[in-house]
């Protein structure tokens, strides 16, 4: 049952990414692709690596390529005011990026935000 296999690793790509699980989408869908290949399944083998590279593209936690900047800087430990003249942007502009973050990844504090930065491989 290998095939079905590989069909059930797809199933539980697809629940990883609605749960934000992005990197067990990831290793799901490999293992998929890896199976369907060895299978000689060509058509399934193509719909899970374009499915990897889609997830590959995805932000983590929805953020904005910006947010994304600001969020590394704060992980490294910046300041609101070290972050705003690294991106050349107002502290205000930083402080709103940092509440849309918060909101986004549901944390409350900048160490939250962080140590999901360093959870996903954004730091």
């Amino acid at each position: 049952v290998p095939y079905e296999a590989a069909q059930v690793r797809m199933t539980l790509a697809a629940a990883d990414r609605a749960a934000g699980d992005t990197e067990g989408a990831r290793m799901e869908l490999r293992a998929a692709e890896q199976e369907f290949r060895r299978l000689g399944a060509a058509p399934d083998a193509r719909r899970a690596a374009a499915l990897l590279a889609d997830v590959r593209r995805r932000r983590p936690g929805g953020l904005t390529e910006r947010e994304i900047q600001v969020l590394r800087l704060v992980a490294a430990g910046r300041t609101n005011r070290a972050v705003a003249a690294e991106l050349v942007i107002s502290e205000h502009t930083v402080a709103r990026h940092l509440n849309n973050i918060f909101a986004k990844l549901e944390v409350s504090s900048r160490a939250a935000a962080t140590a999901y930065a360093f959870r996903h491989g954004l730091a």
